[in-house]
């Protein structure tokens, strides 16, 4: 795993480097039509947790109006991870394991119903208020901010954090503080132990799907954070520029 993170590093120094070169033009001409729409500074530093739950400040072209992340409280009806009903299952294969391609866990016996043990953890959870947070059409976003992040223009400036070391190029999103903090259980915890990433499974997969459940964004991470390697890697990048045109407006 060594020779691994030492190649990851080299290729993400030179990534990044190339990126920032590339995307200068682009940068700029987002911070300039940033300025003339609203006031408040051209970038955002978030507070994110990554590998082994280090913090670190995630920057962010700015796409919201100023102060706007002291609203999330208010938001959180209009959370799209929140869940509203109970997952019904079925004793065949679920539809989660399905996803994963994979058969179904052990099956367990609870009220009386055999149910997979990856869909009881998942009805289990959907009783729970959501870790992940997310809004569709979220009023607080400008209209630049949400040409940005349509294009994931906005997640440019995360190449410096890729430069200085605080994340990789592929792996896991680093999460928001009052995310991770959530996200405490046995089962989820392992996401924390892969890279952080601009991107990786999850993007590949499931941009743009609103039907996203937490459970399965937690599924995919575990699923990186155990199968992780360069070949893996190079396979989600050659996904991720495909990806990138499945507009999100969330």
């Amino acid at each position: 795993m060594s020779a691994y993170k030492s190649v990851k590093r080299v290729f993400d120094v030179t990534a990044s480097l190339s990126g920032l070169l590339i995307a200068s033009p682009v940068m700029l001409l987002a911070a300039a039509a940033l300025k003339l729409e609203s006031k408040g500074p051209v970038f955002y530093s978030s507070p994110r947790v990554g590998e082994g739950y280090k913090t670190f400040g995630m920057i962010k072209f700015r796409s919201m109006y100023t102060n706007a992340d002291k609203q999330t409280e208010l938001m959180k009806k209009l959370n799209q991870y929140q869940q509203t009903g109970v997952i019904e299952q079925e004793t065949k294969e679920c539809p989660f394991c399905e996803m994963l391609n994979r058969p179904c866990s052990p099956m367990l016996v609870s009220d009386n119903e055999t149910i997979c043990e990856n869909s009881f953890l998942m009805r289990k959870d959907s009783k729970k208020s959501a870790a992940f947070f997310k809004i569709s059409n979220d009023p607080r976003v400008t209209r630049v901010g949400k040409f940005l992040r349509l294009t994931s223009i906005d997640e440019l400036p995360q190449l410096f954090n890729i430069l200085k070391g605080d994340m990789s190029l592929i792996g896991n999103r680093p999460l928001p503080v009052y995310e991770a903090e959530k996200l405490t259980t046995d089962h989820a915890i392992e996401r924390f132990n892969a890279p952080s990433g601009l991107t990786g499974l999850w993007q590949v997969t499931k941009r743009g799907k609103k039907e996203v459940s937490e459970q399965e964004r937690v599924e995919l991470d575990r699923t990186y954070a155990k199968n992780y390697s360069f070949k893996t890697d190079i396979l989600i990048l050659a996904k991720t520029i495909p990806a990138l045109f499945k507009q999100e407006n969330v």
